[in-house]
């Protein structure tokens, strides 16, 4: 062999950091496991996968704990600059914890959800595990391919799960928008990446980010509309206006705790792809990104907490079609500090910003999640789940009626959800920081609103239920929680409750977790 030839032999030739890819490599392989084993199981013990499932995605959450000790790299180039597809930073352990619990909370809903509404056992667990895992290796991809493929792999088995209802209209409905909204995203998305990589000659973000500065003049046209593409694939996933038209059918249709996942953890991968390509890849055009982002923030809160007003309960809306507009206008707060790095002045003021979004990230992630299993609970005995069927569910279930409006609260940022309060307070003052103070006055217009209808909500839950008379429904629902299968369901609310409200007790824990991921 010539000396040139054994050269790029040993250029192409690369060792894999298993230890760096733990993570989503377990969540994958549990996947694999499940649907290997299911083959296997008899009927009678297919709720042997469930606690399958949850064991592999506890051991992903445990093999983040050697990585604490420091920044590791793997699929790295061996040639000329150092660029890598896959880092595990404190950014990436700190999104990859986040995905890793929301989907062990999702996977405790799911337990009744499979025996009331009769879904796929096997199915079922192997198209979470292997989403989970791609969005577990999303937050830790380095090159627009890998941050492509993750995408992908995050959202293929989401729509499978939303349409899973087999022969439900509604839920196959759901899956269609879902599917064509997310394959529209892609698409654009594809043609974004195509157009920096012509642009630039490279998919490493860092690469990227060094070319843009001093990109041809010739091609700064492509850049920017590369630039702009990519944004607006992300903007679909992040589910923000006018991108989010998919949003409340798809939560609606789909099975509740699949519903509570897309609202947490497709919103965690959505976010984590966005902050990646905008710091890391296109800090030189952040006068391109960072005007648009601001303006995607201040329309995406003001049209979901519009449409979430319209969620009244004299009418005979659903109360998970409230929860899906309540996150749509979630997004726009996520969005405040990301357009706030864009007009940071330095990459450590940039960090702090993406520090506010993580930190919001993490809250919101607890007391949806909560807010979601309370839902779950109720559409065991009310499947319709309108917000009048919430109405005296303190006299019914005042646990689950206690542990709910604290949800709420918190998301509305009132005491005693001190939590929801000190996330939007941190999320204000980046805006204020980065000089946005238009969008600062929005916000807090925003939310404003958006007490109306989380107390309004949270008002039901203690009125007295109208039909008083009939005494059928109490027993019949305390029997549904109290039946061995609801166990998984009861302890994910307690759970998110006990976590909110330790992290109402000591909110600056979540701050400083959060202010580690650092780009």
């Amino acid at each position: 062999m010539s000396p040139n030839a054994s050269s790029l032999a040993a250029s192409l030739v690369q060792s894999v950091d298993w230890l760096a890819v733990a993570p989503p490599t377990v969540a994958a392989l549990a996947g694999l496991a499940v649907l290997v084993a299911d083959l296997f199981l008899p009927e009678r013990r297919k709720h042997l996968l469930g606690w399958g499932a949850i064991a592999g995605l506890a051991l992903a959450a445990l093999a983040l704990l050697p990585l604490l000790d420091g920044d590791r790299s793997t699929f790295c180039l061996t040639t000329g600059a150092h660029a890598c597809s896959y880092t595990a930073d404190t950014f990436a352990l700190v999104i990859q914890f986040l995905v890793l619990g929301g989907a062990l909370v999702t996977a405790l809903l799911s337990f009744s959800a499979l025996d009331d509404l009769k879904l796929p056992a096997g199915e079922f667990w192997f198209l979470l595990l292997s989403s989970a895992a791609g969005a577990a290796l999303l937050p830790a991809a380095r090159d627009l391919a890998t941050l492509v493929i993750a995408l992908e792999v995050a959202s293929l088995p989401a729509f499978a799960l939303v349409g899973l209802r087999r022969g439900d209209r509604l839920s196959s409905e759901a899956a269609l928008k879902f599917f064509l909204s997310s394959v529209t995203a892609t698409a654009v998305m594809l043609l974004g990446v195509s157009f920096v990589y012509a642009a630039t000659g490279s998919l490493h973000l860092s690469r990227i980010a060094a070319a843009l500065t001093h990109v041809d003049p010739r091609l700064d046209t492509l850049a920017q509309a590369g630039v702009v593409l990519t944004l607006v694939g992300f903007a679909f996933k992040t589910a923000a206006v006018p991108f989010h038209f998919w949003v409340p059918d798809t939560y609606v249709g789909a099975p509740v705790p699949v519903a509570a996942y897309l609202s947490v953890v497709g919103k965690a991968v959505g976010f984590s792809g966005l902050i990646l390509v905008t710091v890391l890849a296109f800090p030189s055009y952040a006068d391109v990104w960072g005007p648009a982002v601001a303006v995607l923030a201040a329309l995406t809160m003001t049209a979901g907490n519009a449409a979430a007003l319209r969620q009244r309960p004299e009418r005979p809306f659903s109360a998970v079609r409230l929860l899906a507009w309540s996150s749509v206008a979630q997004a726009g707060y996520l969005l405040v500090p990301i357009a706030a790095a864009g007009y940071a002045d330095s990459g450590q003021d940039a960090s702090r910003a993406v520090g506010s979004t993580v930190a919001y990230a993490l809250m919101y992630a607890v007391v949806n999640l909560g807010a979601f299993a309370v839902a779950a609970l109720v559409a065991r005995t009310s499947p319709a789940n309108r917000i009048t069927d919430y109405r005296g569910l303190y006299a019914a279930r005042p646990a689950a009626a206690l542990a709910l409006g604290f949800f709420l609260l918190c998301l509305a940022g009132l005491p005693p959800g001190v939590i929801g309060l000190f996330a939007k307070v941190t999320v204000f003052s980046a805006a204020v920081d980065a000089g946005l103070g238009w969008l600062a006055v929005v916000m807090a217009l925003n939310v404003v609103v958006a007490l109306y209808y989380y107390l309004q909500w949270t008002t039901e839950l203690f009125r007295t239920s109208e039909p008083a008379a009939e005494p059928e429904p109490v027993p019949a629902a305390g029997a549904a929680v109290t039946r061995p299968r609801a166990v998984p369901l009861t302890v994910a609310i307690a759970l998110t409750a006990a976590a909110g409200i330790a992290l109402s007790g000591a909110p600056q824990l979540v701050l400083r977790f959060a202010s580690s991921a650092l780009l």
